[in-house]
């Protein structure tokens, strides 16, 4: 494309904070942030790395990465190995390294009727025998629709979690009973199964309630992992925002106060990356503390192009090259990214 080689004098030294989620399918959260500041680096410009999380999938490495590993049982039974984080007595794990779709080969190969999060207790195990006092789970990804009960049979006796402060990072706010209707036909579930699996949650409220002493059915968040946080919340579990946990991890604010322009981004732009979601609360946060924001994505669907500045890399490149050379695609687009914010910026004094 014209104009990738050469930057506008008015574009020289810009600052930029680069804090994309993943690009699902095509690039991790780091490998997309690497080949944006790469882009931007060859033009010029000053670049700074924060590749996000929304507390799903990739919260671990954003964190620090893994430097343990466990064998579980994955989500239909045979053996995975799982990567964790332990720091001091601090301990961080991903419920999708032991119990996600990704480890059976996606929704087509999934039994979603099955599938069961007893591996993420066993992770859960695992850090607790570490001497784990603080552990932070992060869901998303999930191959199942068991409400949490798998991991709390691997738990028991459950009063090992005394004394431990248990937090669950959550990136979609609904209701425990939800989790069928909305996320397992993604997990393969067919309508006959979905039915069964809405029927089996609803039999757990009351389980749950009567074993522990916690009503699930309404609680906010409670549906995410088909579930499990709702089953992590009658063990004392508190539910958090995914992305706020990270962005105070990081100290996000701080960094987006030092920059000139922040660049954020996933694989599809959607209403939902603005609920709980990095880009969402990216630009949000952009917003707030007065600094331009760019979205660099895939593909851009519904108005959420007018909740954000957007580059999408279909638009720019096509479908099949964004889809099979995203990395090349995200650095050559860091031109059109910079051109998008200086555009907001005369706007912006302008009006």
């Amino acid at each position: 494309m014209e104009g990738f080689g050469a930057s506008s004098p008015k574009l020289v030294n810009v600052r930029v904070l680069v804090a994309p989620d993943k690009f699902k399918g095509t690039a991790s959260a780091a490998e997309a942030t690497a080949a944006l500041i790469a882009g931007l680096q060859a033009l010029g410009h000053e670049a700074i790395a924060c590749p996000l999380a929304d507390g799903g999938e990739g919260l671990l490495d954003v964190l620090g990465g893994a430097n343990r590993t466990t064998t579980v049982t994955g989500p239909l039974g045979d053996p995975v190995q799982a990567e964790w984080r332990l720091d001091g007595r601090s301990a961080v794990i991903e419920m999708a390294r032991a119990s996600g779709l990704e480890l059976i080969g996606g929704a087509e190969q999934n039994d979603p009727v099955a599938a069961s999060t007893y591996g993420t207790g066993e992770l859960l195990a695992a850090a607790l025998d570490a001497g784990a006092k603080k552990i932070l789970v992060g869901l998303g990804g999930s191959a199942t629709t068991d409400g949490g009960l798998g991991a709390l049979r691997a738990l028991e006796p459950v009063h090992r979690l005394r004394g431990v402060e248990l937090n669950v990072a959550c990136d979609v706010g609904i209701r425990f009973v939800e989790a069928a209707q909305v996320f397992a036909p993604q997990k393969g579930a067919t309508p006959a199964q979905v039915k069964l699996l809405q029927g089996r949650l609803e039999r757990l409220v009351q389980v749950y309630e009567n074993d522990y002493g916690v009503q699930v059915a309404d609680l906010v968040g409670g549906g995410a992992a088909g579930g499990l946080a709702g089953g992590l919340a009658c063990l004392g579990a508190s539910l958090l925002s995914g992305f706020d946990l990270v962005a105070d991890f990081l100290g996000l604010d701080e960094l987006i106060e030092s920059v000139d322009l922040v660049v954020t981004g996933e694989g599809f732009l959607d209403a939902e990356s603005f609920d709980g979601k990095v880009v969402g609360g990216v630009t949000d946060l952009s917003h707030r503390l007065g600094v331009a924001v760019v979205a660099v994505v895939g593909e851009a669907f519904d108005a959420a192009q007018s909740l954000v500045p957007t580059v999408s890399l279909v638009e720019q490149f096509g479908r099949d090259r964004a889809m099979s050379d995203t990395l090349a695609c995200l650095r050559e687009v860091a031109q059109v990214a910079v051109e998008q914010s200086s555009s907001q910026r005369v706007n912006e004094s302008d009006s």
